[in-house]
């Protein structure tokens, strides 16, 4: 009777997988603060890509690693830097599968901020450059939406432009529009080798007191041409995807990150808590709140537990 009058359901298909790729071959490296997820070479993330679409989830998003940073980020927009070569490696050998890029520069530079640094501070107009080059590449290797995540001012409209002028006019942006400067991203800092090495990330990410600058940078995204936006992270900001989505007649994501993927699992590890059930919990808060696409660490065990 439950199945019969839930009111939230969970399929597979809302699930977007983030993946990380890494040098080398062969490698298929655990991150330790994130148990079942790893570094990944290409040749082992196209066989992760191809589960991934056995299981039915509605896609990947990609975080690359580069074999060297510098400071002006130039791995990121390099046609053969290595996310542009993982995604025409899965495109030649995984059919059918959604690919979406991260797309930002904290991976890419020597000092792990998300753009380039003047006087000590991240230059925005620099920044947006580079963003909409690597979009441009990423595009061109064949990902089906580009996802900026960096929080620069005006870098949506630089990437449809771009994207428009060569003829990439149906290439979707789902932007990072309420990214939050959170502590829940440690884990995360680990698996993409990303941590800031001086400062951090509170003069571009917004504070997490402030929900009606959220409503208010969602809205400048969606009239600078994105077609999809997000909320990161999610569980601790379920009122604001409710209130994007009460707001907002756009298809809304939100993304578990790793902090709070890693403390259902340390707790679970510990006999706290009952791992399915938390993770299924957790993933119907965040789809019953409005978001009707979820990235998550979990989107392998919860589909294999939905069926």
């Amino acid at each position: 009777m439950r199945s019969l009058v839930r009111e939230t359901r969970l399929y597979p298909a809302q699930f977007v997988l983030p993946l990380f790729v890494c040098p080398g071959e062969g490698v298929r490296r655990e991150i330790g603060a994130m148990p079942g997820n790893f570094q990944l070479s290409i040749d082992q993330l196209v066989l992760e890509c191809a589960e991934v679409r056995s299981l039915g989830i509605g896609g990947v998003i990609l975080f690359g690693l580069p074999e060297s940073k510098d400071e002006m980020a130039s791995g990121a927009y390099d046609d053969n830097g290595i996310v542009q070569r993982a995604i025409r490696a899965i495109r030649k050998e995984v059919h059918g599968l959604l690919i979406i890029t991260d797309v930002c520069n904290c991976e890419y530079t020597s000092h792990g901020h998300c753009g380039y640094i003047k006087n000590g501070d991240v230059d925005n107009d620099t920044t947006l450059q580079w963003l909409a080059r690597t979009s441009l590449s990423h595009a061109r290797a064949g990902a089906d939406i580009v996802a900026p995540s960096d929080m620069m001012d005006g870098r949506v409209w630089a990437i449809r432009k771009e994207l428009d002028a060569n003829g990439y006019e149906k290439v979707p942006i789902l932007a990072y529009a309420a990214k939050f400067a959170s502590v829940f991203y440690g884990p995360f800092r680990e698996a993409a080798e990303s941590a800031p090495q001086f400062g951090d990330r509170r003069s571009y990410q917004m504070d997490p007191a402030n929900g009606r600058e959220a409503m208010r940078e969602i809205e400048l995204d969606l009239q600078e041409g994105a077609d999809m936006i997000m909320v990161k992270p999610a569980m601790p900001y379920l009122d604001l995807i409710r209130e994007a989505r009460d707001r907002f007649d756009v298809p809304i994501a939100a993304y578990q990150v790793s902090g709070e993927f890693s403390m259902i699992m340390a707790a679970a590890r510990n006999g706290w808590i009952d791992q399915e059930r938390a993770m299924i919990e957790s993933l119907t808060s965040i789809v019953r709140a409005g978001a009707g696409i979820v990235l998550t660490y979990f989107a392998k065990p919860a589909a294999k537990f939905l069926g």
